[in-house]
This record gives structure tokens, C-alpha cells and sequence, in this order.
């Protein structure tokens, strides 16, 4: 069946349009755009007057959790939650169990993605066997095995030989290298350094646990033109030193998440451990300069660091929970909520880092609602605000912070390769797959 998307607010950057126009999908592609389009009978008309048309969203970091941990998230549960928040593709971390570092684990991913029929999954391979940082994978391999990136988040690459070789043999290889920057030695703790971990009695994190490997990585990529990607960057050094090293040329480019721009270390007194994660919640001043960064070029891409966990895990004692937050069905609202209405960025710069430049730095045909294109495309609702509510998401897990804030972007649409893969809005999404 053909799809008629009227009357929308078409914002595609890559293509420099933004206008109300018609966008019609025949066969899975966008095959005109334009005002008044004319279709057959058998084309679903979707009006969306007074709402915002957008390719649909790319999420270059995010944790599915299988195989393995199946009981915080699976990859049916997880693409359908990406769906709830307008990800049509997301690329998935391979902390898995196994670890994403063999031709085969890659295999098994994309068959349960295809068999779930949700968003699209683009699989990430590892660096070092088992995340152990011991060995090396074979990053040919996995390449031919449907990987688009490697990297071993959740951990650091601490040996920095390693680290160079898997640049270089990923640049050859057209694939992306994702840095998880901590120095462990120097990251062992349970909140931002400070005051308020002091008054809480919580061991404190060092901001330069993540700054010291963000440099690191950056006189790797400048001094041997190798590309490198930097996973959820938190800190205002950690952005001044990816700044200068882009100035110096570097091919260097970084992600933050929605939380770090969103929320202080203050937020840990009132989610407690729904607010603990790795790289921790910061200060003002470090929330201040993430929003400095997206709005001058110097942070490319934001990705949700989607982690969820089980209410056991996270509802114990605070120093023993594990890290992360869902972060999917809430993503685009936060960046619509605290960066396009406050004025930092327009709403086409903010498609830009959730949709065109983690394609671009994967290397995936997605990103852009031209004529040709495949028809991956979200449509919101920012007219009104809604309330977030942690018991309907469609995530496994309910691990997050945002319970009860109220935002501005509710996802109405979310169309995967022509196919209406969900439907939001008012008709709760929990009904919709029930």
C-alpha cells in the first residue's frame, strides 16, 4: 500500500528543506514530495497538519541487552521502545553475553532485529574478545558480518597500541570506532566529584577519568588522521579538547546523550539510582558547556546511551545499582524541550544530530526524506506538552529520571521503510502492541 504523509511540516537538512509540503511512499520509498500531491485509491492518507515530518531517527549508542540479559531488554522489546521514540535505526553496543565479537553473535542479532520486524538494528562490533582488552577481533570479519561500527563501551580500550591498531584497521575497513573514554583507575565511584557526593557519602568520580581518554584519543585521531568517535561526552574539558583538536584538524567526532544536557548531579537526590550512570550526571557548568558544544559544531551527534535495568537492580542500595537509563522514548522531547525551545539549536540542526550525522558517521543510507530515499520517517506532535509516564513506556525496563517531567514532542508516527511500524500519540503505545 502506498502512504500520503499531508500537510506536515517537512524538515529534512539534508536535502535544505523545511515547508509544509506532502510526502508521498510508494513500495518503501519516498517517490515525491510537493504541495497538493494527488494519489489512487488505495493510498493511506496520514493527516499531520500542524505537526512536524522528520527522517526518522538514528541511534548510533544504545544497549539491547541480548543475548544475555534478556530480563532487562531483548531485541524485540528494545526496537519497539526505539519506535516509541521515533528511531527507525538504531545501532545496538556489543556488552553483550557473548560479546558482539564474532561473525556468528552478529548473525544472531540481525535475525532476531529481522524477526521482530521493529526498527532497523545495525550491529557494533567489539574491539578486544570479550571486552577483555586482552585480544583482538577480527574487525574484517565482523565487517563482512553486517557490523557498521567497533567498540567496546562499557569498557574502556585502555591499551592505547590497541586502541591505534583498531583505528586503523576500522579506517581501512570503512567502519566507525566508538571510544568509551574512562581511565579506570581514575573512575572508580558512584556520582560526580564534589560537594553533594560528599554530603550524600557517595565516593566520587573525577571528571578527568573521562577527560584524560578523551585527550588520548584525540592526539591518536590528529596525529595520524584517523578517525574516532567519542562515545557520551559529559564534561566542559572534555569538549574543550575535542573543539581544539577539530581546529587542529583532527578527524574527531563525539556524541553527548540527552541527560547531560537535561539534568545536574542534583538529580540524584531525587531519582536516586535512576540517576546513576557512567559517565555520572555532572554540574552546572559542564551542563552549560554540553549545550555550548551542540550549538557550535563541536558535538556531532546525540544518542540516547539507551541501558535499561530491572526495578530490583536499580531499587537497591545506590553504590551497588548498576549504570544507565532507557533513554529512546524520550530523547527527541528533551532535545526539542531544553535545546530547540530555549533557542540553542533549530529544529532542522536538531535532526541533524539525532538523524544525519550518526548516519553519515555509521556509514548507513539513512537521514534524509528525498525522492529516492528509503522511507524511514518519524512524525511528532509539538503543538502541546505531555507528561512522561515510566509505567507506559515500552521498554522492558522503566529505569529513568523523567518520570512525571513534562515535555514537548510526543511521537504521533514512526514509518519503517514505507510500513507504518507504529502508531503514538493519544491511542496509548503500550494499546497499540497489546
Amino acid at each position: 500500500m502506498s502512504i500520503l504523509i499531508k500537510g506536515g511540516r517537512v524538515v529534512d537538512p539534508v536535502n535544505g528543506f523545511d515547508g509544509v509540503a506532502d510526502v508521498l511512499i510508494e513500495k518503501g520509498i519516498v517517490s515525491a514530495i510537493g504541495e497538493n500531491l494527488t494519489v489512487g485509491e488505495d493510498t493511506e492518507i496520514i493527516n499531520v497538519e500542524n505537526h512536524i515530518v522528520v527522517p526518522g531517527l538514528v541511534d548510533m549508542h544504545c544497549h539491547l541487552r541480548e543475548p544475555g540479559f534478556e530480563y532487562k531488554e531483548d531485541i524485540a522489546s528494545g526496537t519497539k521502545s526505539a519506535l516509541g521514540g521515533g528511531f527507525t535505526s538504531v545501532a545496538c553496543m556489543p556488552n553483550t553475553k557473548p560479546a558482539i565479537d564474532t561473525a556468528e553473535t552478529v548473525k544472531f542479532i540481525l535475525d532476531k532485529a529481522e524477526a521482530a520486524g521493529m526498527a532497523n538494528v545495525f550491529p557494533i562490533g567489539a574491539i578486544s574478545k570479550g571486552l577483555g582488552g586482552a585480544d583482538a577481533t577480527d574487525i574484517e570479519a565482523l565487517k563482512e558480518a553486517g557490523v557498521v561500527a567497533v567498540s567496546d563501551d562499557g569498557r574502556p580500550v585502555e591499551n592505547s597500541a590497541m586502541m591505534l591498531d583498531a583505528m586503523r584497521k576500522a579506517y581501512q575497513l570503512g567502519v566507525a570506532v566508538i571510544s568509551h573514554c574512562e581511565d579506570i583507575s581514575l573512575g572508580k565511584g558512584d556520582m560526580n566529584e564534589g560537594a553533594l557526593a560528599e554530603s550524600l557519602g557517595y565516593e566520587g568520580i573525577s571528571p578527568t577519568s573521562e577527560e584524560v581518554m578523551v585527550a588520548r584519543d584525540a592526539i591518536l585521531s590528529e596525529q595520524y588522521k584517523l578517525p574516532v568517535h567519542i562515545a557520551h561526552v559529559s564534561t566542559r574539558r572534555s569538549v574543550d579538547i575535542i573543539r581544539r583538536a577539530k581546529e587542529k584538524g583532527a578527524p574527531i567526532t563525539c556524541e553527548t546523550c540527552p541527560h547531560y544536557f537535561s539534568l545536574t548531579e542534583d538529580a540524584v537526590k531525587v531519582s536516586g539510582a535512576n540517576a546513576k550512570m557512567n559517565p555520572p550526571l555532572r554540574n552546572n557548568d559542564d551542563v552549560s558547556a554540553i549545550i555550548e558544544g551542540l550549538a557550535d559544531g563541536t558535538v556531532d551527534v546525540i544518542a540516547t546511551d539507551h541501558a535499561p535495568h530491572s526495578a530490583e537492580e536499580k531499587g537497591g542500595e545506590f553504590s551497588k545499582a548498576p549504570n544507565g537509563i532507557v533513554g529512546f522514548e524520550t530523547a527527541f522531547a528533551l532535545g526539542y524541550t531544553y535545546l530547540v525551545e530555549k533557542g540553542h539549536l533549530t529544529l532542522s540542526e536538531l535532526v541533524e544530530k539525532m538523524s544525519v550525522n550518526p548516519s553519515k558517521i555509521l556509514g548507513i543510507q539513512r537521514g534524509s526524506i528525498g525522492v529516492g530515499d528509503v522511507a524511514d520517517i518519524a512524525i511528532f506532535d509539538v503543538s502541546k506538552s505531555y507528561k512522561v509516564v515510566a509505567a507506559d513506556m515500552l521498554s522492558k525496563s522503566k529505569n529513568t529520571p523523567y518520570d512525571g517531567f513534562e515535555l514537548t514532542g510526543r511521537l504521533l508516527y514512526s514509518i519503517v521503510g514505507g510500513r507504518v511500524a507504529l502508531r503514538g500519540g493519544e491511542a496509548l503505545w503500550k494499546a497499540y502492541f497489546n
